[in-house]
């Protein structure tokens, strides 16, 4: 089953329980999928159904801190909820260790030596950790390695 029809189903699902915080959520989803999938005129494969709930979890993260720094912990909390949702469709998280481990070897791949080639390391790594580890993190972690290198 595909992700798109696994998040669909859940949809269904979460429709017959009475969960609208599920359904809503699965709802926001699937509507973000399908203008994807007008504006690129074909059906959104698993890869591509993966990178829309990744940006849905981003932009929901970021309303939880501007929620907080604005002393709204009742918008934050069911922004949490719905990252908690759609967490449930995203691969294993990677542990740090193994994030550092993939940075070493991206470097190592890429040949990179200093800072102005993060984006040559970044490409690689971006296929391999899609939807495991938060961008920023990632980003982050390359920038202290390169910075180390030189």
């Amino acid at each position: 089953m595909s992700l798109r029809e696994q998040l669909r189903n859940d949809l269904a699902a979460a429709m017959r329980s009475g969960e609208t915080l599920r359904r809503d959520t699965l709802r926001m989803t699937l509507s973000a999928l399908a203008l994807l999938e007008k504006e690129a005129k074909h059906d959104a494969s698993d890869d591509e159904t993966l990178g829309v709930i990744v940006k849905a979890v981003k932009t929901r993260r970021e309303s939880v801190e501007a929620y907080t720094a604005a002393s709204r912990p009742d918008l934050a909390a069911a922004e949490e909820a719905e990252i908690a949702i759609l967490s449930g469709y995203l691969p294993a998280q990677l542990s740090e260790s193994d994030v550092d481990a993939l940075v070493a070897e991206a470097i190592t791949a890429t040949g990179a030596a200093s800072a102005k080639e993060m984006g040559k390391v970044m490409g690689w790594l971006g296929p391999k950790t899609k939807g495991r580890v938060d961008g920023k993190v990632l980003s982050g972690k390359v920038t202290a390695a390169l910075a180390a290198r030189g």
